[in-house]
């Protein structure tokens, strides 16, 4: 606990402090994870007093708080020390050598200085192995950077007083094109569209192709349409900023510096549809970008550009909030979204009804990520036919690609929808490369046959996060480390996920040790269908979606172990419990 922390909870009562955090972040239902959030802060954990209290004050159930306080990985039922270390633990970050890190922090921490946890990602991929203390970026944590780490830590320094250069996070944009090239709106794109007029604006938007870049690739005009023309009074505009795809940190770079035109398409279709609410969903890793973005948010509340009679047309009000996170990776599905939004934990909804007719608060809404917000913007600006012609006939526009792995040159490339992997591949400075993952943990592992293939909608996934393997690389291993990943982040909501994913999880690492059969190779195929088609959200539905490419393109990394390895493995096993019954050491 810091001192700060210290003196929040020693010098106040655990009412006073939930109540000073109603005050400030509401005191409906939906307001109850920035409400824990706060109390959190200031108390260094949440026990099971401030659970009551908080239940009591906002007139929930115990059970309702303590449920969503169990479900999201930010938040502490137990003291933590004086760090939170939290360490990037994807397949990206091992390869860079995260286990170095966790060994000399665990070993420093193990103490009682403080608490070392490990998660998938953090968005510092391409400055990995990263870490999160006490909220804080360090990024390319080794060598001389881990031990001024480690020096700061031993002689106990709270990380606000840690230097700046520890914490700074490059944007390492490679190339940018339209999105990354525009300026800092500042209501130019919002007048060019209501110069139009709403229905003219959504003529161009259709013409543009533009489609939402989260992955699923839904028509953005499409839906923003089907919200106006619900038969509502009031509709609602959500910004999904919580890109927790392991390997993903574009949102990162536009969050940090194009956060107007994120404000700005958001505002674009807050008056397009007719919403006076907007929300930034922002996930609870990216906390240390809250303060730029709301003095931004502030900027343009004074410059007209936010609140009531915005550009002083009478009647257009319009004003955005920023939600924080706690941390699961499932509340990157928008309907779990929407339930964490409305302070419950994140479990994905049954659909129908979809977000356009039953919303946050069972409102109409447009929930779109910052990528395809930002770029609406363009379409306001130089119309349809511009935006459309780039890309392909399916996939219009350019497209931002979080670059990591076994490249000279990790970072952001934005390119042209329809360019070839290959192209990409040498931009990044890939050599002999293996396999590439395309879109994250949830997408495509895709074999050199296919470095030639377009990356669109139609062919190649063009999801946020492209993870490049070289021929060093295990690719069982890799898939291990993703089955890992969808076991630990299943919200166990459904028995296909919850259970298919650990199942699968243990039958990748079984090849891994070299003791696999071909019954469990054909398990492993027949696991993956089931959870595709049986899986209650995507998360479960796409959990098998890497294992199955892996055991396709590279069936030599799942070799059959022989007969008589398995009778080394009981021999050895035997003399393990012989050992264990006569008292000796079991190596």
């Amino acid at each position: 606990m810091t001192a700060a922390q210290g003196k929040a909870a020693d010098g106040k009562t655990i009412q006073t402090v939930v109540r000073t955090a109603m005050r400030r972040c509401g005191t409906g239902r939906d307001a109850l994870l920035a409400v824990l959030i706060h109390v959190q802060r200031h108390m260094g954990h949440l026990p099971d007093e401030a659970i009551a209290a908080v239940a009591t004050a906002m007139r929930l159930t115990h059970g309702e708080v303590a449920g969503v306080v169990s479900f999201y990985a930010f938040f502490h039922q137990e003291p933590f020390g004086l760090y939170d270390c939290r360490l990037a633990d994807n397949i990206i970050e091992r390869h860079a050598g995260n286990a170095a890190v966790q060994e000399r922090l665990g070993t420093l921490l193990k103490g009682g200085l403080g608490t070392l946890s490990t998660t998938s990602c953090i968005g510092l991929s391409d400055q990995a192995p990263g870490a999160l203390i006490d909220g804080a970026p360090i990024p390319s944590l080794k060598d001389d950077r881990l031990e001024q780490v480690v020096h700061l830590m031993e002689k106990e320094i709270p990380v606000a007083r840690w230097p700046g250069s520890l914490s700074r996070v490059k944007p390492n944009v490679r190339r940018a094109d339209r999105i990354l090239q525009q300026q800092a709106w500042q209501g130019e794109a919002l007048r060019q569209a209501m110069t139009q007029g709403a229905a003219a604006f959504l003529e161009e938007l259709e013409l543009s192709g533009l489609r939402g870049m989260g992955g699923a690739g839904f028509p953005t005009a499409r839906k923003w349409h089907s919200v106006r023309e619900a038969a509502v009074t009031e509709r609602v505009v959500v910004c999904n900023a919580d890109e927790g795809e392991p390997g993903t940190f574009k949102d990162r770079v536009l969050l940090q510096r194009h956060a107007a035109a994120l404000f700005e398409g958001m505002t674009i279709c807050g008056w397009c549809v007719g919403a006076r609410h907007g929300f930034v969903y922002l996930r609870g890793e990216y906390r240390y970008l809250l303060p730029i973005l709301q003095r931004k948010l502030a900027a343009r509340r004074r410059a007209g550009l936010l609140g009531q009679g915005i550009l002083g047309v009478q009647g257009f009000d319009f004003d955005i909030q920023i939600r924080l996170g706690a941390g699961a990776y499932v509340c990157g599905e928008e309907s779990a979204l929407l339930e964490s939004l409305e302070g419950k934990r994140g479990v994905p909804r049954p659909r129908p009804p979809y977000p356009v007719e039953a919303g946050f608060q069972a409102l109409p809404t447009v929930v779109n990520n910052v990528e395809t917000l930002s770029a609406a913007c363009l379409v306001a600006v130089h119309g349809g036919a511009w935006y459309a012609a780039v890309g392909t006939a399916a996939s219009r526009g350019t497209k931002l690609f979080s670059v990591s792995g076994d490249c000279s040159r990790p970072g952001v490339y934005e390119l042209p929808m329809g360019t070839p992997l290959q192209e990409l591949l040498q931009l990044a400075g890939a050599h002999r490369t293996q396999a590439v993952q395309m879109g994250g943990a949830s997408g495509a592992l895709v074999a050199p046959h296919d470095f030639g293939e377009p990356i669109a909608f139609e062919a190649l996934p063009p999801g946020g996060s492209v993870m490049i393997f070289d021929q060093s690389r295990s690719i069982s291993g890799i898939v291990h480390n993703f089955a890992c990943f969808f076991a630990h982040e299943s919200c166990g909501f459904c028995t296909p996920c919850r259970v298919g994913t650990r199942l699968q999880r243990d039958l990748v690492h079984k090849f891994t040790l070299g003791h696999g059969d071909a019954a469990d190779l054909s398990e492993l195929k027949e696991l993956g269908l089931l959870m595709g088609r049986a899986s209650h959200c995507g998360l479960g539905q796409s959990a098998g979606r890497a294992v199955g490419d892996a055991l396709q393109y590279f069936p030599e990394h799942f070799p059959i172990a022989s007969p008589d390895a398995f009778v080394q493995l009981e021999t050895a096993l035997e003399q393990a419990r012989a050992l264990r019954q006569a008292g000796g050491h079991t190596p």
